[in-house]
């Protein structure tokens, strides 16, 4: 999964035109206030129980699920003519919803509350811009990647904590 996530990055700013396809395009200051972060510093994560871990990463796996759908009906309309691109998209949403069950379970089996799913894009600006959808995308493409990250260090750490 984690390989996928940065071939999906790569993907996404290759069909995007300039500036996002340019070598070395980074913008880490972009970020969606519906979209949480998956940037936390080391001390607050480590000292996370773990009701608190997979709620988070639950809650930030619930949020890219419904961004990643956002994003491919905007690719749909931007880059109609990207199967690739919108398969990948369409392969991350379908990996990010069952990690989602997968740490559903999890938590279920630890006795810890599963959170309601809620809407967190919230109101969606359908007027906004190629541009601004392409940021959009940006941002949610490279916070997946992020998020994957974060979970497979919180599964890690799970497994170590309770062995099969």
């Amino acid at each position: 999964m984690q390989k996928n996530t940065s071939t999906l990055l790569q993907t996404y700013l290759q069909y995007q035109g300039s500036p996002f396809s340019d070598p070395g395009f980074s913008a880490p200051e972009l970020q969606l206030s519906s979209l949480p972060p998956a940037a936390v510093p080391f001390k607050t994560w480590h000292a996370m129980d773990d009701a608190e871990r997979l709620s988070r990463a639950q809650g930030g796996f619930l949020a890219l699920t419904q961004h990643l759908q956002l994003v491919g009906d905007d690719q749909s309309d931007l880059n109609p003519g990207s199967p690739v691109l919108l398969a990948q998209l369409g392969a991350a949403r379908l990996r990010a919803q069952g990690l989602l069950g997968n740490m559903a379970a999890i938590m279920s089996a630890l006795g810890l509350p599963i959170p309601p799913e809620e809407d967190t894009l919230g109101l969606v600006p359908f007027g906004a811009s190629a541009f601004e959808r392409k940021c959009r995308g940006y941002i949610v493409t490279r916070e997946y990647g992020h998020w994957t990250d974060r979970a497979v260090r919180d599964l890690a750490l799970l497994k170590a904590k309770y062995p099969a």
